[in-house]
């Protein structure tokens, strides 16, 4: 079974099913009504969903959470601290914050996080990698084993590689809806130096050996 499955809804808004011992972490939900898709690729793998952890909170990203927590009962929901009041429908701005203009979906969800993480944190096998811009709060996730970097919205593949800290003609819609994009392209740099072999976005295909597509997108944003 591969380490990773990638589920695309609409065509081009992308979740995915992270392959663990004890079962499978879904990365982000997609938009709403994404439940029974979502299911229904779980169960072709043979493994139960244990978590749901979230890059961000915007509506495309947690569009199926309150569906899916209700479908499976007992599991764990993830996402940043920050994020996470977004999904409660906080949308205050911290000090600093006033910089960037907050844009895009904001539906928040009736599901409450079992717990919050911070860079740093292990979820199964995926680290936690801060990576704001796209929005306050955005995150990404590391698999150790393989080095596929589930990038939410850091990074999209529609048309090529491109970052969220630009809009680029070929896919505007992500670039369109971050909130700064100074921070965007230093989150670009960040997750960059990470080297990894494989580049999962929310929207666009999987890339194997991103590194050097990512260098031209960081060039083409700076």
């Amino acid at each position: 079974m591969p380490a990773r499955t990638q589920i695309t809804r609409l065509r081009f808004v992308n979740c995915y099913l992270v392959d663990e011992d004890d079962g499978l972490t879904l990365v982000d939900t997609t938009v709403g009504g994404g439940a029974k898709t979502i299911l229904a690729a779980a169960q072709r793998l043979g493994k139960p969903i244990k978590r749901i952890a979230l890059t961000h909170a915007h509506g495309d990203h947690i569009g199926s959470v309150d569906e899916l927590v209700e479908r499976l009962g007992e599991v764990d929901v993830l996402i940043s601290p920050r994020a996470a009041r977004f999904m409660a429908k906080d949308m205050s701005l911290d000090p600093g914050e006033e910089k960037g203009k907050l844009r895009g979906s904001w539906p928040g969800a009736k599901t409450q996080p079992t717990r919050t993480v911070s860079p740093g944190d292990r979820i199964g096998s995926l680290e936690v990698v801060a990576a704001p811009g796209h929005t306050p709060g955005h995150v990404a996730f590391l698999d150790s084993r393989d080095r596929t970097l589930y990038c939410g919205d850091a990074y999209t593949t529609i048309g090529g590689v491109e970052t969220t800290a630009r809009v680029p003609i070929r896919f505007p819609l992500a670039g369109m809806v971050t909130w700064h994009r100074p921070t965007a392209l230093e989150s670009a740099r960040a997750l960059r130096a990470l080297d990894p072999a494989a580049l999962a976005p929310g929207h666009g295909k999987i890339v194997e050996s991103p590194g050097p597509a990512m260098d031209e997108a960081i060039k083409r944003a700076s």
